[in-house]
């Protein structure tokens, strides 16, 4: 089970850049799945969200190992999708996030930096 995941979260596409914007996001799915194929990451996938009066209009969830999803962060075209997804859809954002056994560690990190500032 992946014990870590890298959230790519996307809100409106830009005005007038929208068909730009859906062919980023298929590259940027062919690339996740290559990725995939490959055994660098566990698996991946992508949500569309129905219109519901907020920012975020749909992520893609990318799971691995810590190792696996820190050099995903750094390959050259997972920069170069992020920089151009940038340009064409609002408030573009990657975030890590703790998942299956790793769930535990963040908990345990949580509970140290309270231990450390009560």
């Amino acid at each position: 089970m992946p014990e870590a995941g890298l959230f790519v979260g996307w809100g409106a596409p830009v005005r007038g850049r929208e068909a730009k914007g859906l062919e980023v996001l298929n590259e940027g799915a062919e690339y996740w799945g290559r990725l995939q194929q490959d055994g660098r990451i566990e698996s991946f996938e992508v949500v569309l969200l129905y219109p519901h009066g907020g920012d975020l209009y749909g992520f893609a969830l990318l799971r691995g190992s810590h190792d696996q999803l820190n050099d995903v962060a750094g390959d050259e075209e997972f920069l170069r999708l992020q920089a151009r997804g940038g340009l064409l859809v609002e408030r573009l954002g990657v975030v890590r996030a703790a998942l299956g056994d790793g769930l535990q560690q963040q908990i345990g990190r949580f509970q140290q930096a309270i231990a450390d500032v009560t």
